[in-house]
């Protein structure tokens, strides 16, 4: 099953191009929701006067070359591993489930545009990483859900509560479950069983392209700007309009009247809240 291209099979149901233009229809749905939210949450705008109240109060000048090279340290952490998710439980959660909705959403493009008829060959590894994607996706997914949300975890809230926020992760992980048993008992070659499964399927990832706007899908486009934009203010000096750090080594920061109190106190002074995990219900 697991190295078995699904698609082919519904060309007798469904013609390959009613599939493609599915396909096109989501991923314009995709562009139109994260517009929507840009223009309704004001995110471009934020972006934009955030960046030019920064600008005014640099303290130098971030050169081209320099912020080329925050934009692959920003690449290369924020957003190919995740580096900013402090707690390792949540990083690998995290990595499990942003590879695994990559691997079988790219797949899933090359399966239905390139090989959308049983006369159409796709190569064993195609049909194998779509599978392995989606079981990648749903052990990420699943793993956040029941164990590592804030709400449950730390909470003390029920897994089956459901609030807007959920509306994300959970068509993202009934598209990647209701796929795997699509497949399953497409392989199984029960046909009333397949279909029933497909069109599930196909509900929730209209449901998980289609509510962009309500969702937090257009997160994932906004977070690595602001990650690059939080480097570059650090850079130029601006700090996100923030005052400099404390520095109670130096006389003019340790006499300052906020740094009183803190005056003789020993500079690392334990792990405080972060002695023990927050589980107070």
């Amino acid at each position: 099953m697991i190295t078995s291209n699904p698609f082919p099979e519904l060309s007798a149901l469904i013609p390959a191009f009613v599939m493609q233009a599915y396909i096109v229809a989501m991923f314009l749905l995709v562009i139109a929701g994260t517009v929507l939210d840009m223009i309704h949450k004001k995110s471009a705008q934020y972006f934009f006067e955030n960046a030019q109240k920064a600008q005014k109060n640099a303290k130098r000048t971030v050169s081209g070359a320099e912020k080329t090279s925050l934009l692959l340290k920003t690449i290369a952490s924020e957003v190919l591993t995740s580096a900013e998710l402090a707690n390792p439980k949540r990083r690998i959660s995290h990595l499990f489930t942003m590879y695994g909705f990559i691997t079988f959403i790219v797949t899933t493009v090359i399966l239905v545009f390139a090989y959308p008829t049983p006369a159409d060959q796709a190569p064993t590894i195609i049909p194998l990483l779509w599978h392995l994607g989606a079981l990648m996706l749903c052990f990420g997914g699943y793993w956040f859900w029941f164990f590592i949300r804030v709400d449950v975890s730390s909470e003390g809230n029920p897994w089956y509560r459901l609030v807007r926020a959920d509306l994300f992760i959970v068509s993202l992980l009934a598209t990647a479950t209701f796929a795997l048993i699509w497949s399953a008992f497409q392989a199984m070659g029960t046909s009333g069983w397949s279909i029933f499964f497909f069109a599930l399927f196909i509900l929730s990832s209209t449901v998980l392209f289609g509510t962009v706007l309500w969702s937090k899908f257009a997160h994932m486009f906004f977070k690595p700007a602001a990650a690059y934009q939080k480097r570059v203010t650090k850079a130029d000096g601006s700090r996100e309009n923030l005052p400099e750090l404390a520095d109670r080594t130096d006389p003019a920061d340790r006499d300052r009247h906020s740094m009183e109190l803190l005056k003789d106190a020993p500079l690392h002074m334990g792990l405080g809240i972060e002695r023990e995990a927050p589980r107070h219900y």
